[in-house]
């Protein structure tokens, strides 16, 4: 049964942008419900703008309206005002496609991108009219499953999840959709559907596992209460990207979106060892694409469209062993019909700026670089790879092509960081400005150069290196900030920073157990909601929720853990084995670097062993891929 279209449409006229909630976007698929087994709503908790950006969004829309068994639809979390009217009015959340109240769906499928989107997934429950505690619902409710970076560690949002997909989903996706018609079909109550559930490799249904805690409040024990439950559960892994489908045919926005624009995924993973750094760790092995795949992919994707930019995504674009000859490919076919090739993710060198050069010929847009610490010894901690030379090199190659701004992103609170390390990266910044006067001026270009300095605070990651690390004090990341703020200023420097109390909750929920969805839930009974948004996060409402819970956040924010402890997410697999991440961390200490293994050998990180996937390495000329 759909909603109320009149009721909806009164209210439309009284929010902001209602072009998002309105549906029936180009290449849309509209299927009727009675014509299919089964019926799954990918729910993004976040606004439509950056919902509709994200690319796993597209891939499994686009795989499960493949299938003339399957509709598949979506929705997105309301922004402030229209939850509002909507609670009030009593319009429940809603597909967009077909105006179907989210509670009639069969799966609903949130995609869990950030731990701050926590409190949106249960306002979305709340306004589909949906139990939020997975133990409250009953027969007929839909199933609610989760995936995405953040269920790396799911324990914060474990009671309000019936089952979580760990790792990739282009196969699994399909694998959970057999298994729910199947289920359908044979009348299996909810129990036996997740204990069928839980046999899919990479799939975790919390109910069947067991915490228990110290006094402390540290994870005591993790056990398996159901014959199905596995243990550990090992992420699922796509070991050939070509055999998966890959969306030719985007839904194409009404309004302007946060990525505007054509997706080709180059390649997934990343073998640099940046020890800070969770998705190089949660998305290896590297499995590449094929130049002519995605050569044939761009051609088909602008002609459905109409898109007038490419982006070749990736964690790192310019490792593509293809990259000059895909990018010099897209641009002579593609230049004259005005359509620009954008690569997202640049590294620290000339040889990046080079490849810049080249694709932002059609449009010339700033450049941004990642020095991540102001030091070379803070850079070999975190295993890095990249010198103050480097960056000059970069910048000076950037600057004598044209480019006048340039932006650098740095994180502060990083372990062993030093009041040296501050200093290092107003000198950086300084000396990347004083490199474009000089580069500009040379080049006769009468622009002044400008150089944007943003500072996050470092937050520990599960399935790290840095994963038993602590968040420095908050009181100690806002002194930093302090100390930036008063020495990157003067003309040509600009100064951005993250808010510290948003990225100390970050931190807690980032290394949460399972005693955390109280948190969350009281949180939201609080009125939390967009906690990734500064205008509407509420520290104060956090804190209350910790004290109404009587749980202390420093003991996930600010404690640094030993190698002895259980952690929350000790039984979540990404492939790379604890012992390695504890040797990075003595290596850590000692400023030792770990090579790439894509180029100078394998580092036994234990993921292609583990998962079964055959490495590829490419040789010092950076071109030839060799298996």
């Amino acid at each position: 049964m759909e909603i109320d279209s009149e009721l909806l449409e009164k209210i439309l006229i009284n929010v902001e942008k209602p072009i998002r909630y309105v549906g029936g976007e180009w290449n849309a698929v509209r299927k009727s419900h009675e014509d299919v087994d089964v019926s799954v709503l990918l729910a993004f908790p976040d606004t439509y703008e950056i919902g509709m950006s994200h690319l796993g969004l597209r891939i499994l829309y686009h795989i499960l309206n493949e299938r003339e068994d399957v509709v598949c639809e979506r929705t997105f979390m309301p922004w402030v005002d229209m939850y509002g009217v909507m609670m009030d009015s009593r319009i429940p959340l809603y597909a967009l496609e077909s105006r179907v109240p989210a509670r009639e769906f069969d799966i609903l499928g949130f995609s869990l991108q950030y731990e701050l989107s926590y409190t949106n997934v249960l306002a979305m429950l709340d306004l589909a009219g949906i139990p939020l505690l997975s133990a409250e619902r009953g027969e007929d409710e839909p199933l609610i499953i989760a995936g995405g970076p953040s269920v790396y560690n799911p324990e914060p949002i474990a009671d309000f999840i019936d089952a979580i997909l760990i790792g990739e989903g282009e196969e699994a996706i399909e694998e959970i959709v057999d298994v729910y018609r199947d289920a359908k079909a044979n009348c299996l109550c909810r129990k036996e559907l997740l204990q069928t559930l839980a046999q899919i490799p990479g799939v975790y249904v919390p109910s069947f596992y067991r915490v228990s805690y110290f006094s402390d409040g540290k994870v005591k024990e993790i056990t398996p209460v159901n014959p199905a439950a596995s243990y550990p559960i090992k992420k699922r892994v796509v070991k050939d990207l070509s055999q998966v489908k890959y969306p030719d045919r985007f839904v194409t926005p009404f309004t302007e979106i946060v990525h505007d624009r054509a997706v080709l995924e180059v390649f997934r993973g990343c073998t640099r060892g940046c020890r800070f750094c969770q998705a190089g760790m949660v998305y290896r092995p590297v499995r590449e694409r094929p130049p002519n795949e995605l050569l044939q992919l761009a051609e088909t994707i602008l002609k459905n469209t109409g898109y007038d930019e490419i982006s070749l995504m990736s964690l790192s674009s310019a490792d593509y062993s293809h990259i000059r000859e895909v990018c010099a490919d897209l641009i002579n076919t593609y230049k004259e019909m005005g359509v620009a090739v954008s690569l997202p993710s640049l590294r620290v060198d000339s040889f990046s700026v080079d490849l810049a050069k080249e694709v932002q010929k059609v449009r010339k847009t700033g450049l941004t670089f990642a020095p991540e610490a102001g030091t070379e010894r803070l850079r070999n901690i975190i295993n890095k790879g990249v010198t103050e030379d480097d960056l000059i090199r970069a910048a000076t190659s950037a600057f004598s092509e044209g480019w006048h701004r340039l932006k650098l992103y740095f994180m502060i609170g990083l372990p062993s960081e030093t009041e040296e390390d501050l200093k290092g990266i107003v000198d950086m910044a300084k000396g990347t400005l004083a490199c474009g006067r000089r580069e500009l001026s040379r080049a006769g270009i009468k622009k002044a150069p400008e150089v944007t300095v943003s500072v996050a605070s470092f937050v520990p990651k599960a399935h790290t290196p840095f994963q038993w690390q602590a968040q420095m004090p908050r009181e100690e990341l806002v002194a930093r900030q302090a100390y930036l703020k008063k020495h990157l200023r003067g003309r040509g420097l600009k100064f951005t920073w993250h808010d510290v109390d948003t990225s100390f909750i970050e931190a807690v929920l980032s290394r949460g157990s399972r005693r955390l969805g109280k948190v969350v839930e009281t949180a939201y009974r609080l009125g939390c909601k967009f906690d990734a948004w500064d205008s509407e996060f509420h520290f104060g409402k956090w804190m209350q929720a910790f004290e109404l819970a009587e749980i202390p956040p420093e003991l996930y924010g600010n404690t640094k853990w030993e190698y002895s402890d259980i952690l929350p997410w000790e039984h979540i697999s990404a492939g790379v084995s604890k012992e390695f991440l504890m040797q990075e961390a003595e290596r850590a200490l000692s400023g030792t670097a770990t090579p790439d293994c894509r180029s100078d050998g394998c580092s036994n990180c234990g993921v292609c062993t583990s998962l079964e996937v055959a490495p590829k390495v490419i040789s010092a000329a950076r071109r030839e891929v060799v298996e």
